[in-house]
């Protein structure tokens, strides 16, 4: 059996919340606001990738420090654009 690609969506919001402790109405909320963006099945259905609770537990970690929720935002985006320039980086490398 291969190895799951930590992108592929697989859990669904009730599973989601469980794996990583916040409720699912903080999952909604935290979509809503634009820090989390879940893949959606053909019907509609929310499904999360392990990539995804990671960013759970960065988006909690940050609001436990006091952080608000466009703080967190850019702090994800900023994340996001210094691993995407990591990436190119290590691509022109090999």
């Amino acid at each position: 059996m291969s190895e799951r690609d930590s992108k592929t969506p697989v859990y669904g919001i009730a599973v989601a919340a469980q794996l990583s402790g916040v409720p699912e109405a903080s999952l909604r909320l935290f979509e809503a606001k634009g820090l989390l963006t879940p893949a959606r099945s053909d019907g509609g259905t929310r499904r999360y990738s392990d990539d995804d609770l990671a960013r759970v537990r960065r988006v909690t970690g940050l609001r436990d420090e006091g952080i608000n929720i466009v703080g967190i935002r850019r702090v994800l985006d900023l994340q996001d654009e210094n691993a995407d320039l990591r990436d190119e980086l290590a691509d022109g490398r090999s």
